[in-house]
């Protein structure tokens, strides 16, 4: 059974990053990179331009190891996504052209869009003494503690539409759907979570329920990438 004590303590910028288009007072925040004007006209200009991102973050290396060639591949074959590797914290994933990396505390990435904040996917990263997500319960019980205690902060009242677990390489991840409904809007989110490398990895993206429609798509696909590899 999942003990609470044992899920790290992340504040509800991991759902929602902002309230009502506003960053929440007291969150500290840094745009690290300015928005492209126009998409490239190649998955390679469009790398090219942001290799400037923050260190740590490698965009589009074609000469890393295997599991990050399978993340260039997925970026390749979904058209108007962007991959990231981090390989301090051995994870990588692919976001939307045109989404920003912002800095929010707490946070180990941060990609949002910058006309709807909502529309962002962010990853947290803790240390555990757990050796697999399974050691936390099963999906459905993580899903409902993490979305109740960790995910959405109490005044909001949340859901879980459905959580699931799949293997990749031997790794096992727990993916789950939500929403979570504060007095002036309601997120529709995604998370992905895993344990490898002595971490707890949570990856959430999501949108305003009004764009869910229109986004579910390419926030499947968000989630879906999301991969850990030994560091």
């Amino acid at each position: 059974m999942l003990s609470l004590q044992q899920l790290p303590c992340i504040h509800q910028t991991q759902l929602g990053l902002c309230t009502n288009g506003r960053f929440p007072k007291g969150v500290r925040f840094i745009v690290r990179a300015k928005q492209i004007s126009g998409p490239s006209t190649s998955l390679q200009d469009k790398t090219g331009r942001r290799q400037l991102l923050a260190t740590g973050i490698t965009v589009a290396p074609w000469l890393l190891l295997s599991y990050q060639q399978s993340t260039a591949f997925a970026a390749e074959n979904a058209k108007g996504f962007l991959p990231v590797t981090d390989k301090k914290d051995g994870y990588s994933f692919i976001y939307p052209f045109g989404w920003q990396e912002v800095v929010i505390e707490g946070q180990d990435k941060v990609f949002k869009d910058v006309i709807e904040p909502l529309e962002n996917v962010s990853v947290t990263v803790f240390p555990t003494n757990k050796e697999d997500i399974r050691d936390l319960g099963s999906p459905k019980e993580v899903a409902e503690a993490l979305i109740k205690k960790v995910l959405a902060p109490p005044s909001q009242k949340t859901k879980l539409l459905t959580a699931t677990e799949h293997d990749v390489d031997g790794k096992t991840y727990y993916t789950f759907e939500f929403v979570a409904q504060a007095p002036n809007f309601t997120r529709h989110a995604l998370s992905t979570i895993a344990i490898g490398n002595g971490k707890f990895y949570t990856l959430t993206t999501g949108a305003n329920e009004r764009r869910w429609g229109k986004m579910k798509d390419k926030l499947n696909v968000v989630v879906d990438s999301f991969k850990l590899f030994n560091v």
